[in-house]
């Protein structure tokens, strides 16, 4: 079992984990932030006069000519700052004193780079055989393709996510949030999560290694076995589904909804909801083989669809849907904070930054009963925490760490 951290006040599922955060942006920031979540001591380590670049992306809490990133603030919420260089040799000898006594290391540099730096896996394995150590890349730790730069655009590009997405009729469109990276933050939390089970049980860690092009490839559907089975290239289908019908945005009143009532069952409840039960015996569109034809939907599905909602409002819609049938409004970022829903689901959370005042992010989707998230941290400042980390982990003294200090090295 794992000791209980020094540093860890809060209890959780992860409480006495201890995390070593050498990642930057979003990928590796917010698979340690989840962590973070759930009770894991996370230590950010940033370098002395370069710190993680997201620090600078907005948008941004302001006080006086002070700023502070809410970018850096949703990602880094609830982690211990140590600064540290690890181009110097002291430095080296800090994050491996560090990695001794930790149980997860995340990194998200270019593969290679850390054992350019001479603290790669295979060294802090030798240091701590029970590390879990984290990398997270564009096309992963092996191929021919490794060492290749990546964005999460490349990856929406390489892994066929971006040829699918937009309208037949256009160019693709690149999905609007960065699905690559948020893809490859969820499955290494997965694989962080798998490896420190083991590493628990058996006191062997191990590398995780995710790739951002792997993780789009695995968020693509059914389009690698239609691929594999039929030949058939996924293309772009603007708001509709590739086959499921009626499964799509269609207008209304005052806006859009999405509605989605394509089995036999929800069909049926729909045609009874709408004032039109023929229509769920008609012997053309009777069962969900004969609705998604798309020459039968065209003529006969859809132009039913657009006649229910036509005069009716969103909310209306939401309304009589009810409990009954998939039916949403499509809702705007500000309609979504505003939710009474999202509200009762803790899914916008306010941390308190002082001078710079609240900010207001998005909360922890995985609730667990008996050992619930705290998510409504601040994130820290550059190296706000480099005395006690390096005191409560490392066992330095105050005089050792005001030596490094002095010299540069955090």
């Amino acid at each position: 079992m794992n000791t209980p951290s020094p540093f860890n006040s809060v209890a959780g599922s992860l409480s006495g984990v201890t995390v070593l955060d050498l990642s930057q942006v979003l990928a590796g920031p917010y698979a340690a932030q989840i962590l973070a979540d759930l009770g894991a001591t996370v230590i950010k380590i940033e370098h002395p006069s370069n710190p993680d670049v997201a620090r600078g992306f907005p948008p941004y809490l302001r006080s006086g000519a002070g700023e502070f990133s809410g970018y850096y603030g949703q990602y880094n919420r609830g982690k211990l700052g140590l600064t540290l260089d690890l181009s110097s040799e002291e430095g080296k000898t800090v994050l491996k004193d560090l990695a001794a006594k930790a149980d997860v290391l995340i990194e998200n540099f270019r593969p290679g780079t850390m054992q350019k730096l001479g603290v790669s896996y295979a060294v802090l394995s030798e240091v701590n055989p029970k590390l879990v150590y984290t990398a997270i890349s564009g096309y992963g730790q092996t191929g021919t393709r490794s060492r290749r730069p990546a964005f999460d655009s490349i990856a929406q590009a390489a892994g066929g996510l971006w040829s699918m997405n937009g309208y037949a009729d256009r160019p693709p469109v690149r999905v609007g949030v960065v699905i690559g990276d948020i893809s490859a933050t969820l499955f290494g939390v997965i694989g962080t999560l798998a490896a420190l089970r083991h590493a628990e049980r058996t006191g062997v860690g191990q590398l995780v290694d995710v790739a951002q092009v792997d993780s789009v490839i695995a968020l693509t559907e059914t389009a690698v076995v239609d691929y594999t089975v039929d030949g058939k290239v996924a293309a772009p289908c603007g708001n509709d589904h590739s086959w499921v019908r009626p499964y799509s945005l269609f207008p209304c009143a005052d806006g859009q909804v999405f509605f989605g009532g394509y089995t036999d069952k929800l069909w049926r409840a729909s045609c009874e909801l709408f004032g039109t039960p023929q229509a769920a015996t008609d012997p053309e569109i009777d069962t969900m083989r004969k609705r998604i034809e798309p020459e039968v939907y065209e003529r006969k599905v859809k132009p039913l669809v657009l006649s229910w909602f036509a005069s009716r409002s969103r909310a209306e819609l939401e309304e009589l849907a009810g409990e009954v049938i998939p039916l949403t409004a499509v809702k705007n970022i500000g309609e979504m904070v505003d939710d009474p829903g999202t509200a009762e689901r803790d899914m916008i959370v306010e941390a308190d930054y002082g001078e710079f005042g609240p900010l207001r992010m998005f909360g922890q989707p995985v609730k667990l009963s008996v050992t619930p998230a705290h998510v409504a941290k601040v994130a820290n400042r550059i190296g706000e925490h480099s005395d006690l980390v390096l005191e409560g982990l490392a066992g330095y003294s105050p005089e050792k760490i005001a030596g490094l200090r002095e010299r540069g090295v955090i």
